[in-house]
Order: structure tokens, then sequence, then C-alpha cells
């Protein structure tokens, strides 16, 4: 045998060394927090070690808290005043319209016409609804009487100057899309019905009808845009449009908004939803159906806040009800499978690399929460890990009421590069409207009488009362 074949001890060594090197430095870590369980009582427990967010049991009162201070944060960053643009005088004679008119600006990037406020409104709304406390509605009662005292005015602006996007009421003047107009119909329908505010029926029906007869849509009648690239679906409008339909069919109980609904969210997902990892896709482009796919976690959260909204409403004996409720348990499962050891989820939910994100991770808790409550999933399943994520997202609210770690306003991409890099602020609403659903939704899950939580074994144990554990063939 040739001495070719044996080589001198080391000779590879230095290789080897940066190998080793490389692959501590891309190993997963297991970073261990210094907060400990209070529900066990134990302190010598070696069992349990410690963790990086409270791992605990929530307590109502804890949560109520946290609410409220999301609400005030809001309720002090946006006014409800018309100045002049150029002098910022407050403006509060109506008769006569001046081009300088504009909604005050709020303090943080918070228009209150923008989509993201319906959102707002809609997780106020459930927040009075489990607390009780009108402190919640007080705000969307000043924003809508607010729109309904400045509409006229704004209105006689836009008939004198033509401003168009300038004006500050455009989106229910002159809608040019579904973020104008989606969201908040479903709230402003939501309010309606609740008796919160005036009734602003006529922006409802300017509203409505931009997304049922106007928005530019597929041949089959699915939802879409012509941006980036020319009819593109982006999973965003499954919550810019079902909502919005689906209240519209609860509040006229006319079929077709049902139907559209449904049609939307089954046709959307036909597209848009990867079987094999159970999540979406961010979007979907007519003219290139095979490009790669990548999973934002924001679009995932739209997602199943639609269905869970369209669920809420639809009439069970509608033919599309089992086929959404089966597409919702589908994607939620998916979800829970990645989510991180902090309770919260990746920006790019595939990618343990990418950052720890606030708004998706809010929607998440709320939706798989808001699952086990109405009997969707089964708590034995869900109920631990909707209460992990909650203790995840509290640990993202501050202290002045703010949500961190919250992704900006973010386009269809077709990079990995653009969403990893994405910046995160307080100052971006998307994650406060689901912060307050996730808390209200919470509560709920604590006074929810058909499951005991049991602390055992050094983890959390939603156990069904009456032995009910086959969620699949119920509801």
């Amino acid at each position: 045998m040739s001495n070719k074949t044996h080589s001198r001890p080391g000779r590879f060594l230095p290789a080897l060394l940066s190998l080793i090197t490389v692959f501590a430095m891309t190993a997963p870590v297991h970073a261990e927090g210094n907060l400990r369980n209070p529900d066990n009582k134990d302190l010598k427990d070696q069992g349990e070690g410690t963790y990086p967010v409270p791992y605990k049991k929530p307590v109502t009162e804890e949560i109520t808290e946290i609410l409220h201070r999301v609400r005030g944060y809001l309720e002090s960053t946006t006014p409800t005043r018309i100045i002049n643009k150029t002098t910022g005088a407050i403006i509060t004679d109506f008769s006569k319209p001046v081009a300088e008119a504009i909604f005050e600006p709020s303090k943080g990037d918070y228009g209150i016409l923008v989509y993201e406020m319906g959102v707002v409104h809609s997780g106020l709304l459930k927040a009075y609804e489990a607390t009780g406390d009108r402190r919640f509605t007080d705000m969307t009662a000043r924003h809508l009487q607010f729109f309904a005292d400045t509409m006229p005015y704004f209105k006689a602006q836009e008939n004198a100057f033509h401003l168009e996007r300038a004006n500050s009421f455009s989106r229910f003047l002159d809608p040019r899309s579904l973020d104008d107009s989606g969201s908040m119909c479903a709230a402003l329908v939501r309010a309606r019905l609740a008796g919160i505010g005036p009734d602003l029926n006529k922006m409802i029906g300017v509203c409505s009808n931009f997304v049922s007869r106007q928005q530019y849509r597929l041949e089959d009648g699915t939802l879409a845009r012509k941006r980036p690239q020319a009819s593109s679906i982006w999973v965003d409008d499954m919550y810019m449009g079902v909502p919005a339909l689906a209240e519209m069919g609860h509040m006229t109980r006319d079929k077709t908004w049902f139907d559209d609904a449904v049609k939307n969210v089954l046709q959307m997902s036909a597209r848009t939803f990867d079987e094999k990892a159970g999540i979406y896709t961010h979007g979907w482009n007519a003219n290139n159906p095979d490009a790669p796919y990548f999973y934002w976690g924001r679009a995932n959260g739209w997602a199943v806040l639609a269905m869970s909204d369209l669920l809420d409403v639809l009439p069970k004996d509608h033919p599309g009800y089992t086929k959404v409720l089966a597409q919702l348990r589908k994607t939620l499962r998916g979800i829970s499978q990645l989510q991180s050891g902090t309770g919260l989820w990746h920006q790019m939910l595939d990618r343990n690399d990418s950052y720890l994100e606030s708004s998706a991770s809010a929607m998440f808790v709320y939706a798989i929460a808001h699952a086990v409550n109405q009997g969707w999933v089964s708590p034995v399943t869900y109920g631990s890990i909707a209460q992990a994520g909650w203790a995840g997202l509290a640990s993202r609210i501050n202290a002045k009421g703010q949500l961190e770690g919250g992704c900006v306003g973010t386009t269809f991409a077709s990079d990995q590069v653009y969403y990893y890099n994405r910046p995160t602020s307080v100052d971006t609403l998307h994650g406060y409207g689901p912060a307050l659903m996730a808390g209200a939704e919470m509560i709920k899950l604590l006074k929810n009488p058909a499951f005991e939580i049991q602390h055992r074994v050094r983890t959390y144990h939603y156990v069904p009362i009456g032995g009910k554990t086959d969620y699949r063939e119920h509801h």
C-alpha cells in the first residue's frame, strides 16, 4: 500500500478546527432566561430551569392592565381635530372649507382612517366585550363621531379644491384600494351593530360597494391587485376584503355577501396555501405562478384573522362553513408548529434566523385562543400554545403601552433579503389592534367554563370538563 494513503497526525487539524468553529457559530444555542415559573412553588426544583419570558398562567387583572396601557397610549396619540396644515391652527368653523384643512396628524404613524385603525377599533370592541369596561369603546365612539361631524366639510373641500389624495377624507370620498376600505368597513359595521358611536351607514355603503363591486379581481372573482406585478394575490387581502364581506352578510342577512367571502377564502387559499408546510406564502402572481414561496409571518396572521372573523358570523348551515373551518384548522396547526421558544413567531415563519416579530405573533395568539374558545379546536392541544404566545407578546408591550418589535408596512416581494431586513418600530400600527384582540381573547380563555387549566409536571394542561376531547366531529 502506498504511503500516500496515510496522513501524518494533525495534517488536517487546522481544517477540522475551522469546521468546528463554523459549526459552533451556526448551530442553535439554547439561551436560558432568568425567569422562573411562579406557579412552581418548589424553588429547589432543578428539573424546570428558567425561561426568557414569564412562563406562567396569565392573570386576568394583569392582562386587563396591559390592555388599558395600550388603550391609553392610542388615546393619547390619535387626536380628532382639524388643523390648518400651514399654520397649525385648529379649525372649528366648518361653514366654509379651506384648502389647507387636514386631520391633525397623530403622534405616531397612526392615520385615523387607515386600515390598521380599523383593526384597532375591532380590538377595542373585543376588549370591551371581555371586560365590560366602556373606556375601551370611548376612543371608537370619539373617532366615529369625528367622521360624522367632518365628512360633509371634507366633501365640500373636495368639491371646491379637487385635492384628491391630499384630502384627509379621500379614502371614503374616493376609495381606490382594499386598504382604503375593507378593514375600516368591517369595523364600522361592528360598531353599528354594537351601538357604538353614530350611525355611519353612508360610509359603510361607500366602502362595502368598493370591496364588492369596484376592487380589481381575477376572472374567477378572487380579490387581486395590479401591483407590484399584474394580477397578484396578496394573502393580506384575505383580511382587507373578507371580513367586510362577512360583516355585510351579518348586517343585511343577504347570503350573497357570505358566498363572496367564502369564495375568496377558498380561492385565495388554493393559490397561496402550501399544504406540505401548512402555512401561506405571502403572494401569488398570475404571470409567474411557480415563483418561490416566502412565508411572511404577518400575511399568515391576516389569513387566520380573516377566517376567524368569517366563521364568527357565517351561518353554520352555509355550504362553505366546514370548508373554511377545515382551512383554518390546517393553518393553525402549521403555525403552531413554528412557534419559537419565547412564545413569539419569526418574521419569516420557517426561518429561525429571522427576527421575532410582534404583530404576527399577536394575530396568532388571538386566532388560536379564539378557536379554542369557539370550540373549533381542542383546548388540550392549543390552550397552552395560546398561553405561551401571550407570555411572549406581553413582554413586547412596554410601560408606555407601545408594542415593540412590530414589522413596518411590507409589500409583496420576491427575495428573502427584503423580508429579513424590514425595520421594526413602535410607530407602526399593524400590531396594536391584534394585541388588544389577543389580550381580550386570553381573558375569555381564562374564564372559559369548558375546561380547567392545570399545572402539572412543570407545564400546563387544558383539561376539558365533561370528557369532550375530539373537536373534529363538532362545530
